[in-house]
């Protein structure tokens, strides 16, 4: 009990006010209205991320995840140390770093799920 509350309280302390940590860890942070971002925290590999993204989306911003598309707008080819950041307006996206044939750029929230699973979240 003692060593959750301690963990919390760091995570806490190490993240703006405004971020949101999804339920398979990874912090999530607004940047804008429509856009956010996922900053590198590791061995996280890009599914985590779009988990990440898709938990933000539906719990944070309330938007149903059948109906919304999220869409990554920095280069797939991330360096050590890099996040990934994300969009919902489709006029900057980027491929999604994952080799996984969808319709068009971008993952609705509802695909993004499923790769939660991937990553031992549900």
């Amino acid at each position: 009990m003692l060593r959750s509350l301690t963990l919390a309280l760091a995570l806490g302390a190490a993240t703006p006010a405004a971020a949101f940590i999804a339920q398979n860890g990874l912090i999530v942070a607004p940047t804008g209205s429509d856009t956010f971002h996922v900053p590198w925290t590791g061995r996280s590999g890009a599914p985590a991320y779009w988990c990440a993204a898709d938990d933000y989306v539906v719990r944070k911003l309330h938007l149903p995840p059948p109906g919304t598309k999220i869409y990554r707008y920095d280069r797939p080819m991330r360096r050590q140390g890099e996040g990934i950041a994300f969009d919902l307006d489709p006029a900057r996206a980027q491929p999604t770093g994952l080799l996984l044939l969808q319709g068009g750029p971008g993952f609705s929230a509802s695909f993004a799920r499923t790769l939660c699973d991937e990553t031992g979240v549900r």
